[in-house]
C-alpha cells in the first residue's frame, strides 16, 4: 500500500502545467485532475494526464504485488487491493502538494481496469452513458462511482467476492467525497459542461 501510495502522489497533471509554465492549482477549478488540465491546457496535455493518470492505478495493482512476491517471497491474498486504495488516496491526497490532489476518477479506473474488468465495463459504459446526455464530467464520475459497488456484486459470485464489494464501496465513497464541490454546484446550476466554453479564470 505505501508503495502504491507513492506511485499515485506523483501530480502528473500539476507536473505538466508547470513543465508550460502554468500553476494548476490556481486556474480553473483549481483540481489538478485530467479534466481541469484539458480544459486549460487543452487536448494534448490533458490526454497525457489522462494516460498517465490511468496507468498509475493500472500499474499499482497489477505489477506492484507481483515485484513484492519477486523481492520478499511472501505472498497475500489482498495484496492488490490493498494497492488498489493505496494508489487512489496517493493520486487524491498527494504528500507532494501538502496532502491535496485529484480526485481518483481515472487512477480509480486503471486499478479497477487490471483488478476487476467485468464491473470496470459495467462502470465505464455508466460513465460514457451519463456523459454523453449530460455533458457533465462531474455527473458521469457521480453516476459511475454510484454504479460500482452495484456492478461488483452483480459480476461476481461467491464469498471472494464479499472483499471486493468493501473495496468497490471505498472508492466508490472516496470519489463521492472528492465531488462534494461539484456536487453543490450541480445543484446550483453553475457546473461547467464540456464545451460550454469554459473560461480559465483563476481560482479565487
Amino acid at each position: 500500500m505505501l508503495g502504491a501510495y507513492f506511485l499515485g502522489s506523483i501530480p502528473t497533471g500539476f507536473l505538466m502545467a508547470r513543465w508550460m509554465q502554468v500553476d494548476i492549482t490556481r486556474v480553473g477549478s483549481g483540481n489538478i485532475g485530467a479534466t481541469n488540465v484539458f480544459r486549460i491546457l487543452g487536448k494534448g496535455p490533458g490526454a497525457l494526464v489522462l494516460f498517465v493518470d490511468l496507468a498509475k492505478g493500472f500499474v499499482a495493482v497489477w505489477a506492484l504485488p507481483i515485484l513484492l512476491i519477486e523481492l520478499t517471497r511472501v505472498g497475500s491474498p489482498w495484496l492488490s487491493e490493498g494497492a488498489a486504495i493505496g494508489v487512489v488516496l496517493g493520486h487524491n491526497y498527494t504528500c507532494w502538494l501538502r496532502f491535496k490532489g485529484g480526485k481518483g476518477i481515472a487512477t480509480s479506473a486503471g486499478a479497477l481496469a487490471a483488478l476487476i474488468p467485468g464491473p470496470f465495463l459495467i462502470v465505464f459504459i455508466t460513465w460514457l452513458l451519463v456523459f454523453g446526455l449530460s455533458r457533465y464530467v462531474s455527473l458521469a464520475s457521480i453516476a459511475a462511482a454510484l454504479a460500482l459497488p452495484i456492478a461488483t456484486v452483480l459480476s461476481l459470485q461467491g464469498e471472494m467476492s464479499l472483499p471486493l464489494v468493501g473495496l468497490t464501496t471505498v472508492l466508490s465513497a472516496l470519489a463521492i467525497w472528492r465531488h462534494v464541490p461539484n456536487i453543490r454546484r450541480l445543484i446550483a446550476g453553475t457546473e461547467s459542461r464540456v464545451g460550454a466554453g469554459h473560461k480559465a479564470e483563476t481560482v479565487r
